[in-house]
């Protein structure tokens, strides 16, 4: 079962949609949310605190070290903001947070193809994706590093 987790930034200005891999985290691991626009009145603690692209996530690092090590048997000194999202535990539903709104009309003009030429569409798609993830990469969002 999945469960939709979705945050706010701090600010109030987005709302994100989480990804909880194998349901191991409950929503509760994510404590706080800031967008780039986010005021920066709270200093980042790298103890509890993940940077992506000026988008950073605050977790619950007491209830993510507790659930992954009666969940997983993970030591809580291995269990830290980057080990948490990269492993995808708790991390972005997308690459990064709005690239389903972003990707839309580029896919809209792709799919479009398929009514033409099914060998054309599939060729452009796959172009697309590569470059896309190619430019993410280039852009330091780190589900595509990993991409």
């Amino acid at each position: 079962m999945c469960i939709d987790v979705r945050k706010t930034c701090e600010c109030g200005t987005h709302t994100v949609q989480f990804h909880l891999g194998d349901n191991i985290m409950v929503p509760q691991v994510l404590s706080r949310l800031f967008c780039p626009a986010c005021p920066g009145n709270s200093a980042f603690n790298k103890e509890t605190m993940l940077c992506d692209n000026d988008w950073v996530i605050e977790y619950d690092m007491d209830l993510a070290r507790g659930m992954l090590e009666k969940k997983l048997q993970i030591g809580p000194e291995d269990v830290v903001p980057e080990f948490i999202f990269d492993k995808g535990y708790a991390c972005w539903q997308e690459m990064y947070p709005g690239e389903q709104k972003d990707i839309k009309a580029d896919r809209e003009k792709i799919i479009e193809l398929l009514q033409q030429d099914r060998n054309v569409y599939l060729h452009a798609m796959q172009n697309w994706n590569i470059e896309r993830i190619e430019r993410l990469k280039s852009a330091g969002w780190r589900k595509a590093q990993q991409a």
